[in-house]
């Protein structure tokens, strides 16, 4: 089965040039809180108050999501329109009556199942890629998991943000995590995060800069900036339409079931789906058959519109984009190749030499909406499946990030 991956951000940076000073002030039961973080989510430009409760951020013209974070308190999250500000803003900080960090505390271990739990944390949140590699969570204490066998569900929680220093990149980041939860292959997380550089001679920064635009390149958010701009093909992407049917060749789940059932019953010992019975002769070599077909994927994809135009793919509304093919899009980008360890993390695959990067964006609703900065207004609208799932944490850039030079 292939990977599936929702990644939960919600974010409204601005393109916009003109710049605009944003100020305000914190307070807990009328009295200045010092010290909370208050940031523009998943971008460069955040600060903290100062010993009156105030705060000051210099920001483009546009809308944004502001949060106000303080340790003990309920996050605020608000939506900044410039276009509205007339007057310094005040946000009164509520304490957080949720009992989960004290529960938390008391809950975790930190044996060999929490640190087996971090390892497999690491892996679906911050990835398995080069630049995975160095990516480094620099509090893993403060996480918690927690493990459903009926549903076969991992949940992770932090009771305070994390600090993650990518190496690769050149950032610090502080990442508020909201939710992490794995049920089977699909993956998803939300959280809020705030990008600081880190400091580096000329020789750390030149090859951070050339990360970030290998990570930036092929992403989900080039290509849907090229694609707005009508610019992505010639940017490397080839844009391809697909349908997604049930495989015929694999057998039902009842069906599967039943023949598992049937196996365990004789006793012969564990499933040996390797056993390849081509001409089956009793109820139990019929089981063997169908639970080896079993390992066959569950749908097959039949491609029937190549190299998509523009036109086909989005259409423009009130300074807004909408999707609006029908079914499901494979994206090929043609100016970099795989990373040897998608190959080897690829189910099915027995490939050795790299092809060119290659994802689908699977909708979950009609009529998907791209405002005019190229990002999807609701994130939960589609996933990612391919070399996009693959590219986790460790490759995702603040999205005010803009290369220095014109892509190659």
């Amino acid at each position: 089965m292939k990977n599936r991956f929702f990644l939960f951000c919600i974010l409204f940076p601005s393109l916009i040039f003109a710049q605009i000073t944003i100020k305000g002030n914190v307070y807990e039961s009328n009295s200045p809180l010092e010290n909370v973080a208050v940031y523009l989510n998943n971008t460069m430009l955040g600060t903290t108050t100062n010993k009156e409760g105030e705060f000051q951020l210099n920001v483009n013209d546009g809308e944004y999501e502001l949060i106000v974070s303080y340790l003990g308190f309920k996050k605020i999250n608000y939506r900044l329109n410039t276009a509205n500000y007339t007057k310094p803003l005040r946000f009164d900080l509520i304490e957080n009556e949720n009992v989960l960090n004290e529960i938390v505390i008391k809950k975790t271990i930190y044996n060999e199942t929490w640190k087996h739990n971090l390892a497999s944390f690491k892996q679906e949140f911050i990835g398995l890629t080069n630049l995975a590699e160095d990516c480094e969570i620099l509090n893993p204490e403060v996480l918690h998991f927690e493990f459903d066998y009926k549903q076969n569900k991992f949940t992770a929680f932090a009771r305070k943000p994390l600090k993650i220093r990518n190496n690769g990149l050149g950032y610090l980041i502080t990442y508020e995590l909201e939710d992490f939860t794995k049920i089977n292959n699909y993956v998803s997380y939300l959280g809020y995060s705030r990008y600081e550089n880190l400091k580096g001679g000329k020789r750390k920064k030149k090859r951070w800069e050339l990360n970030r635009k290998i990570a930036y390149n092929g992403s989900v958010v080039h290509f849907l900036k090229s694609l707005m701009n009508n610019t992505f093909t010639e940017e490397g992407f080839i844009v391809n339409q697909f349908k997604r049917v049930l495989n015929k060749k694999r057998p039902t789940e009842e069906t599967i079931e039943k023949a598992r059932a049937l196996i365990r019953f004789s006793r012969i010992g564990s499933i040996n789906v390797k056993r390849n019975i081509d001409n089956p002769k009793t109820a139990l070599d019929s089981a063997y058959a169908i639970v080896r077909k079993s390992r066959l994927p569950k749908f097959e994809d039949y491609l029937y519109k190549s190299q998509l135009k523009q036109a086909d793919i989005i259409s423009q509304k009130d300074h807004q984009y909408y999707l609006i093919f029908d079914d499901n899009l494979s994206i090929v980008y043609t100016k970099e190749k795989e990373e040897l360890r998608f190959l080897r993390i690829e189910l099915f695959s027995k490939r050795t030499t790299p092809l060119a990067q290659t994802s689908s964006f699977i909708p979950l609703k009609p009529n998907i909406i791209i405002d005019e900065r190229g990002i999807l207004k609701e994130p939960l609208s589609a996933y990612y499946e391919g070399y996009w799932s693959y590219e986790k944490f460790a490759n995702s850039l603040p999205l005010d990030y803009v290369p220095s030079v014109k892509l190659r």
